[in-house]
């Protein structure tokens, strides 16, 4: 497979699969049953398939697309399929992607399955269809269809569990007073929250003046701007026009953080579930390094050639529909460039806390930076001149965009090694990893290496020194974080680097932040703190969670909020991304949903954070409560914050406590 086909692979399955359940369902499904024999029916599905979908048959080839399968729900009994269901008509292509014919249905498909019925007594039987739907991205579906088999109605039946499983589910709402201070805060929205909102903007920002930077914008410039002002009449028509292609720009990358939205408020958990897992943050950790390689390059990220080919003679077509083309083009043309930025963006905010609304800040910085300039030299055409010439100087920036893709490539497989608790990217391991990549990054600007398609250094400009010589520092700044006592902190690799406790040195041995104690289990923290009669500090926290580390690092290290969370509360660290450690089987459960479904709660992660969303309807971490013994909650639930702030919060829950 090219890196073409790996990295269309990539955008059409990561970038739109990962909030596909946000769409509206591109199937609609009607069902009958045609009655053969006392034994045997046959039972049809009439499938409407939504214009530009396709359903893929269950002749799909295996290395391709996922074929469609067909079988008996779970639970159904007394009964067989006879074969494979009989198809209608299907249309075969040959995908790029794959670089196989591909077997789909588009429009509409009849399925016919034929079953033989073993009991007669029975009256109606389900029948499962898993399968794929697609357009420029793909959707799973699966789902049930019930089917009578006497022609009389069906009877709907609703999911019941044990009694086990009952009580444990039952024993998940806490009976908690003084409710109405989590009301409060049920949005989760506090001040420090904008004011990271407007970091990740500032992040993202910056992100888009260095993608402007690159050989793949930069040229464009002169160009775009050079084809608006000609294809005006009027000065005053062409700023218009220019100005309005920078907010299609802007537009268009704020539109690709859209679908994130959805896919939140269906399910609150579903991002942390995707930040957590660990294969998908190994998947990161493989792009990334490929996106490093394009960056160094060894090679180079394209989009297919007819993407660009279509939307730039759509470009002609004139008035506002022509310049917002202009701005796909220019997304599209670029995006060898911006791609990989774009891609580190989507992983960050998806992996972090924020979710969507930090992804959305950021795409709305980083299009922003991009439409800047063009609508800037617009104004002032004359300026084109003034600008600096293409040369080495972009060379050197898109290396060191690729030494930071490196380095955050290996954020992520921290995260899958903190997730499954490997222990093999010990803290100690993780930062001597990025001092080599940090040094290499300065001996490049040195010239003492070099990357394909780099010219040789004769002379280093002072300004490549002053640059190297910072780097070398931020080496230097971290080389204490290798020794077992490091003589000043690397506060600024909170959140990045392993937590302390994570050390190759086992420091200490009750894996807590700042060796406080602490207890991971809810019913015997709660019990000591009935016995001891303190206040429970509650913290929802994650293995990946940044957030979380920077709290634990920044705030609870200072000497007054460490020694109220040691001396005044009892500390319940619950970890919503524990889910390799599995829960014993006798409290392993089926725990049922508001809406009637049923989600398996076999780890611990599953079981704290279904704890979390349940009684305090909130799936961020770090998440804060201050709870008396007999559940009384003492004050509004605190997130990220700073240290004036939080010591503060603790002391109000404290009094309150007390009084």
């Amino acid at each position: 497979m090219t890196m073409k086909r790996v990295f269309t692979l990539f955008l059409f399955i990561l970038g739109f699969s990962l909030v596909s359940f946000a769409q509206d369902d591109p199937l609609e499904v009607e069902t009958s049953v045609k009655k053969i024999s006392d034994t045997e029916y046959d039972l049809i599905f009439n499938i409407f398939i939504e214009d530009d979908w396709h359903l893929y048959s269950q002749y799909n080839p295996k290395d391709a697309s996922l074929p469609m399968t067909i079988k008996p729900s779970v639970g159904d009994e007394g009964y067989t399929l006879v074969g494979k269901a009989v198809e209608s008509e299907t249309i075969t292509e040959y995908s790029e992607i794959w670089g196989v014919d591909e077997i789909f249905f588009a429009e509409e498909a009849i399925l016919t399955q034929r079953i033989k019925v073993d009991d007669p007594s029975i009256t109606q039987v389900s029948l499962n269809i898993d399968a794929q739907v697609c357009k420029e991205f793909c959707l799973p579906y699966d789902n049930d269809f019930t089917f009578s088999l006497n022609g009389g109605k069906i009877v709907e039946t609703v999911a019941t569990v044990d009694v086990k499983s009952q009580k444990l589910t039952n024993s998940l709402n806490l009976d908690l007073k003084n409710k109405e201070l989590l009301n409060a805060n049920v949005d989760g929205s506090t001040e420090e929250d904008k004011g990271n909102l407007f970091n990740i903007f500032l992040l993202g920002f910056l992100g888009g003046l260095i993608a402007f930077l690159t050989p793949c914008v930069f040229p464009l410039i002169p160009l775009t701007v050079s084809f608006f002002t000609k294809q005006s009449e009027k000065k005053a028509k062409g700023v218009t026009n220019s100005i309005l292609y920078g907010f299609f720009i802007v537009a268009i990358y704020v539109a690709l953080s859209l679908p994130f939205h959805f896919a939140d408020s269906l399910d609150p958990e579903i991002l942390n579930t995707i930040s957590t897992n660990m294969w998908l943050n190994i998947f990161f950790f493989i792009v990334l390094v490929f996106f490093a390689g394009s960056f160094f390059g060894f090679y180079s990220i394209t989009l297919p050639s007819s993407w660009g080919n279509k939307t730039d003679s759509a470009s002609g077509i004139g008035g506002i529909i022509g310049i917002f083309f202009m701005a796909v083009t220019l997304a599209i043309v670029s995006f060898s460039c911006t791609g990989p930025i774009l891609g580190s963006l989507l992983a960050g905010s998806l992996t972090s806390d924020g979710g969507p609304m930090q992804l959305t800040a950021g795409m709305g910085g980083f299009g922003l930076a991009l439409a800047l300039p063009f609508a800037f030299f617009a104004l002032f055409p004359k300026l084109l001149s003034s600008l600096p010439k293409s040369g080495f100087w972009m060379k050197a920036i898109t290396v060191m965009l690729g030494f930071i893709e490196l380095a955050l490539a290996f954020k992520f497989l921290s995260n899958a090694d903190l997730v499954g608790q490997w222990n093999f990217l010990k803290r100690e391991i993780f930062i001597g990893i990025w001092i080599l990549i940090t040094v290499l990054a300065a001996l490049f600007m040195f010239g003492v290496i070099k990357f394909p398609g780099g010219e040789k250094v004769r002379r280093v400009s002072g300004m490549r020194i002053v640059l190297g010589l910072a780097v070398l520092g931020f080496a230097v700044y971290m080389a204490p974080g290798v020794t077992q006592k490091p003589v000043w902190n690397q506060n600024l690799l909170s959140g990045f680097a392993p937590p302390q406790f994570y050390s190759v040195y086992e420091l200490q041995d009750n894996k807590c932040p700042l060796a406080l104690n602490c207890f991971k289990d809810f019913d015997e923290g709660m019990a000591y703190a009935k016995s001891v009669n303190k206040p429970v500090l509650l913290d929802f926290t994650g293995w990946a969670c940044v957030n979380c580390r920077k709290m634990e690092e920044n705030v609870w290290s200072e000497n007054n909020i460490y020694n109220t969370l040691k001396d005044d509360y009892v500390l319940i660290s619950l970890y919503v991304d524990d889910n390799e450690n599995t829960l014993p089987a006798e409290e392993q459960f089926d725990f049922v949903k508001p809406n009637g479904k049923i989600k398996k709660i076999r780890t611990y992660g599953e079981k704290w954070a279904t704890l979390q969303t349940v009684n305090f309807k909130n799936a961020s971490q770090p998440y804060y409560v201050q709870l008396s013994p007999d559940m009384e909650v003492l004050n509004t639930p605190q997130q990220y914050t700073d240290k004036l702030s939080y010591y503060n919060w603790l002391k109000t829950g404290l009094k309150k406590f007390k009084e």
